[in-house]
Order: C-alpha cells, then structure tokens, then sequence
C-alpha cells in the first residue's frame, strides 16, 4: 500500500521542514519533499496532515524507546499475551519500536522471559529485543530491584543471559565497579551487544573507564547514581563530556526536575535519548502492582515500591515525555531526535530513525500541541 501524507512540519534528522510531505510504498519511505510536490505522485491513501491533526501538524518518525517494562496494566515480564497488550498502549502513543526492559529477578526467570522477548522478536516487527536491566547492579543504588537478587557480572551468569537471549538482547545495564565489572562490559560489546552504566556507586574515574571499555550508554541519567557535584562530577559527569556517550532521560516531571531536562539536553546535544522506564501502569489506573520482584504502589501517576519513598519506574508515554521536554524548553527538533534518531544509533539500525527515503515507514501525525493523531508502523496505520 502506498500512503502520502502531505502539508506538515516534518520534523526530524534535528531539523525542521516546513509545509512537508512524505510518501511510502510497501512499508519504506519513498519520497518526500516540499509545498505541491506530491501531487506529482500517486498514492492509494492521501492524507491532509492539516485535515486530521489541525494546523501546523507535525509529521516525526516513529518513536523508539530503549527502555520500558510495561505499559496498559501488563508487564512485558508477564507473558505473549501481556506483552502484545502493554505494546499496544505504546504503540497509540507514538512508540512504534520498542526494546522491552526487565528488572532483576533469579536467573531462572531472566532466561525465561529472554527466551519469550526472542520468540517475540520473529513474529513482532515492533518488539527490537531486550533490555537487561539488572541483576548487575549495586546494592546502594538498587532502586526498584530486588536486593537479594543481585550480584556481580561473573562470565557464567553473563554468557547463559546472553546466550538465553539467542541474538536479541539489545543492552545490558550494570555497575561497572562490581567485580569484574570492565570486563563485562568488554564482554557484553564483543557479542554486539549495548553496554550501558547505572544502577552504580561508581565515581567519574570509574564510569571513564567502563566508557573506555565500550559502554556506550548512562541508564536513566542522575538517577540510581551519584548526583553531579562541582568538584564529584559522578558518571553523570563523566557521560556529559564524553562525546562517546548517549544519556538515556526520564522526562515525567517526577524522575527530574524540568531545568535538569534542559540542562541535559543543552549539555549532550545529539546525545540524549527520551525514554520512559514504564511500568505496567502507564495507561492505567492507580494501584499495587508488580515490577521484577517487587510490588509497586502507584498513586496519582506515580511509581513507587510499596511502602517506601524509592521510585519504581514510570508511567509515561514517548509522546508526554516528549511534550514535558518542549515544555521544559527543550527545541522540538532535539526533543524528536531524542525519541527516533538517537536511539536508533544506539541501537545500530540505520533503517530507522528519520522518514528518509529508504527507511522504513515508521511515522507518527501529532498535533501543534503535540497530541498523537495517527501512527503507522512498516507504513501501515496502527
């Protein structure tokens, strides 16, 4: 099926183009350009950007996170079955990709869920792989994970995760002070896999040295970490002046406070990815429900592990965090970076990212005050 959505503001590729149409046939841009240039094209289906979404719509790739656990009231640690309904919450968000997260839980179960994303991952175009989240992680900086769970990256542990994963962990998030934590992450980079610092107690000597190791990632940024100090600059610091480094933020107004979104993003232009760290109870009501192996209190939209103040995850969506950002002051072509090109260079998929021709047809229709309208995922509405 070929589409041609015309008369938006295309946004993407850090830039902005005015008055903008995009055409694609079986599932990959095709063409795209300026004012009535489509009307030399043909196209079974013709959208009017302006008709659907209002005026001065915005036309971005569609949206990729890197990290998320849930979404809908299901959690992708729950099932086939869950998974496809917590995707389906995100998919009418924007989140046309996604690499699903898992929290720290006894290996027996981590093989089993890695085993369940990888068959996903054949059938689901939508499903990228999975995030490991833990159970490398430190114990002062746990947050929502199990305690007794953790433990050091030892190379049994790893290569069994790895290997439960059949190709399909996309990123493993650890605390490269653990012992034998620099040479996980030259482990996990030599089966192609993202290397990301957090969940850490790690100093900026230490976290350098992880990025020199091949970590390539800063797990929810400022959180899970030491602050950023003037004179302790932290893996925060440390990820901010290393060119190297993508830093994955939570923009939900709660994770960090709007200035530090901003700050962020002026700090590692081209280098910040908006995720959303979502539980199982974005797009659903307050309530107790179950993050890795803890229980998670959610009130009035907010995470936390029952019976403490810790936050656990999120409920955002791709396109909240990406008005919370533009709110925050963030420039709408970084902020849409930040969800679609960005971590598709994270991820190494050049097919994805921007609504060049040749990439696939993911694309999301928003309107000038950034409410989702229409998304398509391979060129087809979702």
């Amino acid at each position: 099926m070929s589409v041609i959505v015309h008369s938006a503001r295309i946004v993407d590729g850090g830039r902005e183009t005015p008055d903008g149409w995009a055409r694609w046939d079986d599932g990959r841009i095709t063409h795209r350009g300026t004012g009535t240039g489509w009307c030399d094209h043909d196209g079974d289906t013709i959208v009017d950007a302006r008709a659907l979404a209002g005026p001065d719509a915005v036309l971005s790739p569609g949206f990729i996170d890197l990290h998320g656990h849930g979404g809908g009231g299901r959690s992708y640690e729950d099932g086939p079955d869950a998974v496809r309904a917590a995707r389906a919450l995100h998919l009418a968000h924007g989140t046309t990709r996604a690499v699903l997260s898992l929290a720290t839980s006894t290996l027996d179960d981590l093989v089993d869920r890695l085993r369940m994303i990888a068959a996903l991952t054949r059938t689901a175009p939508d499903i990228l792989g999975s995030h490991l989240e833990g159970p490398f992680l430190a114990p002062g900086h746990r947050g929502a994970h199990a305690g007794d769970l953790l433990r050091a990256p030892d190379p049994e542990t790893l290569d069994a995760l790895l290997a439960a994963g059949g190709g399909t962990v996309r990123q493993v998030t650890l605390a490269p002070e653990l012992p034998g934590g620099l040479d996980a992450v030259r482990r996990i980079v030599e089966a192609g896999v993202v290397a990301a610092v957090g969940h850490t107690s790690a100093d900026a000597r230490i976290a350098t040295a992880a990025f020199d190791a091949g970590a390539t990632v800063l797990t929810h940024a400022f959180n899970a970490m030491p602050g950023l100090h003037h004179r302790f600059p932290g893996p925060v610091g440390a990820a901010l002046a290393d060119d190297r480094v993508v830093l994955e933020i939570i923009a939900d107004g709660v994770h960090l406070h709007p200035d530090v979104v901003r700050i962020a993003a002026s700090a590692a232009v081209g280098r910040f990815a908006l995720v959303t760290d979502a539980m199982a109870a974005a797009g659903a009501a307050d309530g107790v429900y179950r993050l890795g192996a803890l229980d998670v209190e959610v009130t009035s939209g907010v995470a936390h592990v029952a019976g403490t103040d810790t936050i656990a995850g999120s409920t955002l969506t791709q396109d909240a965090a990406l008005r919370v950002a533009v709110a925050a002051g963030v420039p709408l072509v970084a902020a849409v970076q930040a969800l679609t090109e960005t971590p598709a260079r994270v991820l190494g998929r050049e097919d994805l990212g921007t609504l060049e021709p040749g990439r696939l047809a993911d694309a999301v229709l928003l309107s000038a005050d950034l409410r989702v309208a229409r998304v398509w995922l391979g060129g087809e509405p979702v």
